[in-house]
């Protein structure tokens, strides 16, 4: 295979799939985080994560809440001691095993849930409605795969 010279690596066919993808993305992440601003939470979107993921459950392990939300292991100790902060987490650590740590919402942390998730929800629920649920399905279908080659 030869290698790629600029001209020739501008001209991947994959580079428009990669441009709508990161665009599609950070289009999202831009209406997410408004709805949040205009909510008047006081939640960031990286703390709202963490709540959404935690609420409805009796805590989860650091590895765990990551793995969802997909925040690093070191960007979610610090949205976690935020969140502590606020009074929405607690946090303790497994016996017999110190390097585990569970997170679970507090009873404050479980009232922002029980009030923000599903205000958030619906926020959202506008813009995804407009898709039918055959384009819901394919686009699923679709990024599951883009996931999987990497």
């Amino acid at each position: 295979m030869a290698k790629l010279t600029a001209e020739r690596a501008s001209a991947q066919t994959f580079i428009p799939l990669m441009q709508e993808l990161a665009g599609a993305y950070q289009a999202f992440s831009l209406y997410d985080a408004e709805g949040l601003r205009t909510s008047g939470s006081d939640l960031t979107p990286s703390q709202a994560r963490v709540v959404f993921t935690l609420g409805g459950s009796d805590g989860m392990t650091c590895k765990q809440v990551g793995d969802i939300t997909l925040i690093t292991k070191g960007t979610l100790t610090g949205v976690v001691d935020r969140l502590e902060e606020k009074g929405l987490v607690q946090r303790w650590s497994v016996e017999g095993d110190g390097r585990k740590t569970i997170i679970a919402l507090t009873r404050r942390g479980e009232r922002v849930y029980n009030k923000e998730f599903p205000r958030h929800i619906t926020f959202l629920k506008e813009k995804f409605d407009r898709l039918g649920a055959g384009d819901r399905k394919q686009a699923i279908k679709l990024l599951q795969k883009i996931k999987e080659l990497f």
